[in-house]
């Protein structure tokens, strides 16, 4: 599974229409608003690089009100939740 951070700019009367519409997009996960550089965070999960290509450039981007994004691909996983699950093995209460 590839997992893509999409870092987007949107136009500041379509922002909520806009969440909404990428987070309807098969192969989105989540998307967030937040504060800082950009309006809107999405979490991409798909198997292929191509679909990549028809998520981002093909729907996101065609998004009204999406003014850019900036795409990131993850490499590796790391989270506290994992290492403490790792750690919890064989340790269940009967």
């Amino acid at each position: 599974m590839i997992t893509a951070i999409v870092l987007i700019q949107t136009a500041a009367d379509r922002l909520t229409e806009a969440a909404q519409e990428i987070a309807d997009i098969d192969g989105v996960d989540e998307v967030y608003s937040c504060a800082g550089d950009v309006d809107l965070i999405a979490m991409l999960r798909v198997r292929r690089h191509e679909d990549l290509a028809d998520i981002v450039p093909g729907r996101i981007n065609k998004v009204a009100g999406v003014l850019d994004t900036d795409t990131h691909i993850a490499f590796r996983s790391y989270s506290r939740r994992d290492e403490e699950a790792a750690f919890a093995i064989g340790l269940e209460e009967e």
